[in-house]
């Protein structure tokens, strides 16, 4: 690492995900404190708010601290590129290991740099629309061959970017848990739906993309200017229930088996962070079709891609019990994304949606091509039928009450630091018996 890139703040030389290079941005609390805007700097948290207030940004920077030190960071958000450049920029100089004051700055303490083990994370922004894509063609493909052997993808997924609107109102942090849900489903053999929990609960390994600046209604955002309006990634576990999806999705798509519950990582890695893991987006296979023009530009093509990381870890009740740690599952990466975020920027926009910051995409389930890096339980037990083999002698098929899911992600790149995006963790907890029984009529 250069001397630019060492901090006084020790953690964060060598930090696995949160060095100077990184510098995520987030929204956090201490106590009973409003949230406040935030950036993950080692094992710390610099308080955009606390520095503001101790006269420690100028111009500019200034300008940008106040809006991302907000409740939110929507309008850090709106405001665009410039303006995370000249806040980034602002703090990898003040938290440098030459900084002039830094014994000055060292001593502030905890005011400064609260440690993230004595902070609770929130939600980055509020998300008026939340839209997840499907881009993830080893996904697609496997799935498909599970329920149409002979033909696993559908004629018009190389055509265009597939997404279904979600529900934002379900959105939550990393560390919370979820009831399992409950809905119709139409169990093997029968005729007639039942209601009742799920039974094929399972977990989608997604990458999250915040948007920035929006645009108006009826001006589509062409493909060359999309990354303008790119903020920054997240992880995103998009829970779903198989069973009541199985049932529910013709002919309109997902409803209830994915507006229980979707998960996200709460640091918001910058596209200016993300810049130097760039790269070219995957040749198409010969013979796939070459995207219509308001899809296809030669910079996106050339340098659109994201070369991340993408990791999956299971830890049940019982492996907390006997002592041992989460069992990685799946190891995969944004390699594995058909289409471009620039792509699926220009795609949700043809038509004349507007998009406003804050907005939230999902690229959709990004496995990879083998069984060791399948993204979701449906792929890896081969829709329930081939068990995953667990430590002290547990299986799963999907989900049990109690487990919880952990993905994470990182970029590496030789001459370069690693980058992190954190943990975006989920807990399944039983179903509510006292709301099922009244809506059973029962109580």
């Amino acid at each position: 690492m250069t001397a630019d890139g060492l901090s006084w703040v020790d953690s964060a030389n060598g930090h696995a995900d949160f060095s100077l290079h990184n510098l995520p941005l987030g929204v956090f609390s201490r106590g009973q404190e409003t949230p406040r805007g935030g950036m993950a700097v080692g094992d710390f948290i610099l308080d955009l708010r606390f520095a503001l207030e101790a006269g420690l940004f100028q111009g500019e920077a200034q300008r940008a601290a106040e809006l991302a030190g907000e409740e939110t960071l929507n309008a850090f958000f709106a405001a665009g590129k410039t303006t995370r450049i000249a806040l980034r920029q602002a703090v990898q100089a003040l938290l440098r290991a030459d900084h002039p004051q830094r014994d000055q700055l060292s001593e502030l303490g905890e005011h400064l740099l609260p440690p993230q083990s004595a902070c609770r994370m929130h939600l980055p922004a509020r998300v008026g629309d939340y839209t997840d894509f499907y881009v993830g063609i080893h996904h697609a493909t496997q799935i498909g061959r599970l329920f149409r052997p002979d033909n696993p993808l559908l004629p018009n997924y190389k055509h265009v970017p597939i997404a279904y609107h979600g529900r934002a109102s379900t959105l939550g942090v990393s560390g919370e848990a979820f009831k399992r849900p409950r809905g119709q489903t139409l169990p093997p053999g029968q005729e007639a739906p039942v209601f009742g929990p799920c039974r094929r609960l399972d977990y989608e390994l997604e990458l999250g993309i915040w948007i920035g600046p929006g645009n108006a209604q009826g001006e589509p955002i062409a493909i060359a200017d999309a990354a303008e309006h790119i903020a920054g990634f997240c992880l995103l576990n998009d829970w779903s229930a198989r069973d009541i999806q199985a049932w529910e999705y013709q002919p309109l798509g997902p409803f209830l088996s994915k507006s229980f519950a979707s998960t996200l990582s709460p640091w918001v890695v910058t596209a200016e962070a993300l810049a130097p893991y760039r790269t070219a987006q995957p040749a198409r296979p010969a013979g796939d079709p070459q995207p219509l023009p308001y899809l296809f530009d030669e910079d996106d093509q050339a340098g659109g891609a994201l070369d991340i990381e993408l990791e999956v870890l299971l830890h049940t009740p019982l492996m907390a019990q006997q002592g041992l740690p989460a069992q990685r599952i799946a190891l995969s990466n944004t390699l594995n994304m058909y289409w471009t975020v620039a792509q699926m920027v220009a795609h949700h926009t043809v038509n004349g949606c507007a998009l406003n910051p804050g907005d939230f995409f999902g690229s959709g389930t990004l496995s990879g091509p083998d069984a060791g890096s399948c993204g979701s339980l449906l792929e890896v037990t081969q829709g329930g039928k081939q068990p995953l083999q667990l430590p002290g002698g547990e299986t799963r098929t999907f989900l049990e009450d109690g487990d919880e899911v952990i993905l994470r992600a990182r970029c590496r790149k030789p001459g370069l630091p690693a980058i992190g995006f954190g943990e975006c963790r989920g807990r399944v907890q039983a179903a509510d018996q006292a709301s099922a029984q009244l809506i059973e009529g029962q109580g």
